[in-house]
């Protein structure tokens, strides 16, 4: 044995094993990727811009070629790449998606609103939505208690259950703030909200049928008690073209209904960091949701085609989802494991007293 080859063994014996070369990297891939990992510019979205895309189109393919809720599959697409973010040339692209995509997605879904359409509906009928609104969030509270939660589990999932699925719970998150609730625990109120969803979309229309409502009666219990604006409305046409166009207008109505409960969450809670908490600091809403309601009030003013609000309802589903997936793939796994099914129960409370309470008012206000 030459002396080069004694030298060679002696380095390997106290060479590092993750420092070694990967016996499976045949081509060098591996190799040049970690060495290409930090030549990216400090600060560059782009890592994580492109995971959290990547990640979004897998679930948007997903949910077309197999018919699984898209928001429900784009979270559990980034909880499987949640490795990804240990890598911090993503924080920044992941961080950015997640909130920003977040507060546009909101915005524009402002247009799917008119003042109009809440007229419609009625004051009666719109004051039952709000009390139904009130015992979903009240359910969603007790759920929390009954499994050793924090109010703020209740709230988020409270009010993700009584107005519009995801989209409420990412407004709520955004005020709640990380430093009072978990993104473990946001993303598996996410996870809760989203197959409670699909499966009322599933059930309530064969409930409706069963129990003998009317077009007009399972349109109002469907569109006040099913969580995402898409499914509600599909659960609607499910059981007839009447019970589909009531259940558009209640859900709706609610989807209205977002920025009060976030202007007033964010009245009540004081500053994460309780410095600021002069009451006109306190009042001034979420730059977002004042852009809502301004979407809300153009499209009232000027209602936009059908063509385009089409356009703009499938612009605020791909925003969301992304806001979504990044949310996901930024989770702590161990925090996820360590919260478990308790995550679940104020979800199914809200669920279960959302329904309950939107029958009621079905059979004696329609």
């Amino acid at each position: 044995m030459t002396t080069l080859d004694r030298n060679e063994l002696t380095s390997l014996r106290h060479a590092h094993w993750n420092n070694l070369p990967s016996g499976g990297d045949l081509f060098g891939e591996l190799h040049l990727a970690q060495t290409m990992a930090g030549t990216a510019p400090k600060g560059s979205f782009f890592p994580g811009l492109a995971a959290c895309a990547a990640a979004s189109a897998a679930a948007a393919w997903l949910s077309d070629h197999y018919g699984f809720p898209i928001i429900l599959l784009g979270l559990l697409v980034g909880l499987a790449l949640n490795f990804i973010s240990a890598n911090e040339a993503t924080h920044r692209g992941l961080d950015f998606a997640s909130r920003t995509f977040l507060r546009f997605g909101i915005i524009v879904l402002g247009l799917q609103v008119t003042f109009a359409q809440i007229a419609i509906l009625g004051p009666v009928p719109f004051a039952a939505l709000i009390v139904i609104m009130i015992l979903t969030m009240g359910a969603g509270f007790l759920g929390a208690r009954l499994s050793g939660q924090t109010p703020y589990a209740g709230l988020l999932a409270g009010g993700a259950t009584a107005i519009c699925g995801a989209s409420a719970a990412l407004a709520l998150y955004g005020v709640i703030g990380r430093q009072r609730l978990s993104q473990a625990q946001f993303a598996l109120t996410l996870v809760g909200v989203s197959l409670a969803s699909a499966l009322a979309m599933t059930l309530y229309p064969l409930l409706a049928a069963q129990s003998g409502l009317s077009d007009a009666q399972a349109g109002f219990l469907i569109g006040a008690s099913v969580h995402d604006v898409a499914q509600a409305i599909g659960g609607g046409y499910a059981f007839s073209d009447a019970a589909g166009a009531s259940a558009t207008i209640v859900k709706l109505a609610r989807v209205a209904l977002l920025a009060p409960v976030v202007a007033l969450v964010g009245l009540l809670l004081k500053p994460e960091d309780g410095r600021d908490t002069r009451l006109w600091r306190r009042l001034a809403l979420p730059w977002f949701i004042v852009a809502f309601f301004a979407m809300v009030t153009l499209n009232s003013a000027a209602p936009i085609p059908d063509a385009a609000r089409d356009v703009a309802l499938t612009a605020s589903k791909a925003l969301l989802l992304l806001a979504v997936t990044a949310t996901a793939m930024r989770t702590r796994l161990d925090l996820l494991l360590d919260t478990g099914w308790r995550a679940t129960v104020p979800v199914l409370c809200a669920s279960l007293v959302s329904f309950i309470a939107s029958l009621i008012f079905a059979l004696v206000l329609v």
